[in-house]
């Protein structure tokens, strides 16, 4: 047993202000310095370990005040460990930790420099960027499952870190610091990634939101003294932290651009028997999951179609416009008839420019292929980039609906189906499933998954109407085709529903899983969605 006259000697030594270093033969030095440990700390010897009881034992306020302590996970089943992200942290944490820093000193410089001339300030500078050797912890995690294209997460984080952030000011031949240490913050963040997408990284934006206000504590160090001591100053400063309810991960849009299609001339016919049916896709590079579609001119070689559409702009400089011609089949895969791409940086701004593109194969410079006349089609361009106080919040917002194309009848508009998939479908002799839509006569399908009881689609498919289809109904089946010749069931069919379309007219948009009649278990998903001028 240490005795009590040495232990209060080795904490005066580590009250002292140099402390005392060890060397080792290795190399290696431990060294304590300035330590606030009292002197009540050399009765170590009579510390005594803590009475361990079960819960069962503990009184109803002890329970109160740990029950905000146990893990999420234990709590509400909806919620699940995830020791190993917390395991992948703290393993990553050194990097991320300098990765952090050396972009928050990046972003806070020209900051700085734009800020402190208004102020009259020397400089202002981080001494000391670290958030310490503590990584945040996560108690646990709910994952939700929707019919949208969309993953919703809701961690839990707690982090009780060490951080070291030294700021100083220089003004007038004076400095002065302040430090941030000892930092707490508990936060229940939802996190939404949508839309999914079956391209890298897989989803398009970033979504999050706070679902109730966190608990943010800190030590304020202002030159060496703590500043948070101050009556009133730590309720000043908590009521100073606001935080946004919502934040997107992703780029911003900057402009509009203003694509009018024209025309195309001389395409060339695609079909043995008869022209062929074309129509025109547009899109813009860096944002795969949004393309605009004209409507099909049926056995025109020189189609006009003068329609008009606006394409959100996230990086003109990087960004390019492309123009798909394709061939209209009733069944089977559309046959591309030509394209070609318009580099946004190549348009001046606010000027309309009128363009006759050759319409190529694909791309690339060396394919002979392009050297083939595949027709022309004409548009006109105009990028108008947003003033700053003209960018809209919600203009990427994946759930709106677009507006029906110039055109459309008064009172009219257009009916969108978007087929997204089937679930736990199965033919008695073979599955081969694909989705048969009929609506005021008209009959449309999609293509063929073959060997599937999962199906996936996503095709969308559209009725131009002089009214709006509230009195109407769609008739989706699901339908399975034999691949072989000859077969003494050569269909069959899989299930299928009738979709009243009065919410869809009210709502402007519905997606949701219908359980097919006639199926034992299978579902489809159908997105609908009704668009007026």
């Amino acid at each position: 047993m240490i005795c009590r006259a040495s232990l209060e000697i080795l904490c005066a030594l580590l009250h002292g202000p140099i402390g005392f270093s060890l060397q080792t033969s290795k190399g290696i030095s431990f060294a304590y310095f300035v330590c606030s440990i009292s002197a009540d700390c050399a009765i170590l010897s009579y510390t005594k370990d803590p009475v361990l009881r079960p819960l069962i034992e503990q009184d109803s306020k002890t329970l109160q005040r740990l029950l905000p302590e146990i893990p999420q996970w234990v709590k509400n089943p909806d919620y699940d460990r995830v020791d190993w992200l917390n395991k992948l942290i703290e393993n990553m944490w050194p990097y991320i930790n300098t990765a952090i820093c050396k972009t928050a000193r990046n972003i806070a410089k020209p900051i700085i420099a734009e800020q402190i001339p208004k102020y009259k300030i020397d400089s202002v500078e981080f001494e000391t960027l670290t958030l310490g050797s503590l990584p945040p912890n996560f108690p646990g995690m709910k994952v939700y499952v929707t019919d949208e294209k969309e993953l919703i997460m809701e961690p839990v984080v707690k982090w009780a870190g060490n951080p070291d952030i030294t700021i100083a000011v220089k003004a007038f031949g004076l400095k002065a610091t302040v430090q941030v240490v000892d930092l707490q913050v508990f936060a229940a963040p939802r996190i939404t990634l949508k839309p999914l997408l079956p391209v890298f990284p897989c989803f398009a934006n970033i979504y999050v939101s706070l679902l109730e206000k966190p608990h943010v504590d800190f030590g304020l160090k202002l030159l060496g003294a703590d500043a948070m001591s101050i009556p009133g100053l730590y309720k000043f400063v908590q009521d100073l932290l606001s935080f946004p309810k919502n934040v997107r991960a992703m780029k911003r849009p900057v402009g509009i651009l203003a694509v009018k299609v024209l025309r195309a001339m001389k395409l060339k016919k695609k079909d043995l028997l008869g022209a062929s049916d074309p129509y025109v896709k547009l899109k813009l590079t860096e944002d795969k999951h949004h393309s605009n579609k004209t409507t099909v001119k049926h056995k025109n070689l020189n189609p006009e179609w003068n329609e008009e559409f606006n394409i959100t702009v996230k990086d003109p400089e990087s960004q390019a416009l492309e123009v798909l011609v394709y061939d209209w089949e009733q069944v089977g895969k559309h046959d591309r008839m030509g394209m070609n791409v318009i580099p946004l940086k190549e348009l001046t701004p606010d000027e309309p420019k009128v363009l006759t593109l050759d319409l190529l194969k694909n791309m690339d410079p060396n394919d002979v292929q392009n050297e083939k006349p595949r027709g022309q089609i004409v548009v006109e361009l105009v990028y108008k980039p947003f003033k700053e106080d003209e960018i809209p919040k919600d203009i990427d917002d994946p759930n709106a609906v677009a507006k029906a194309p110039e055109g459309t009848p008064a009172g009219g508009g257009l009916f969108v189906v978007i087929v997204h998939e089937a679930q736990d479908v199965e033919g008695k002799h073979h599955t081969n499933p694909y989705a048969r839509l009929l609506f005021k006569g008209e009959e449309k399908r999609t293509k063929q998954v073959k060997k599937s009881r999962d199906p996936r689609w996503e095709e969308e498919f559209q009725f131009m109407l002089e009214e709006a289809p509230t009195n109407e109904r769609l008739h989706v089946e699901v339908v399975s085709s034999s691949s072989r010749m000859g077969l003494l069931h050569p269909k069959e069919n899989l299930g299928y529903v009738v979709i009243n379309l009065a919410d869809v007219v009210n709502n402007k948009r519905i997606n949701e899983k219908y359980h097919l009649i006639d199926s034992k278990n299978g579902r489809i998903q159908v997105e609908l969605q009704w668009r007026t001028s």
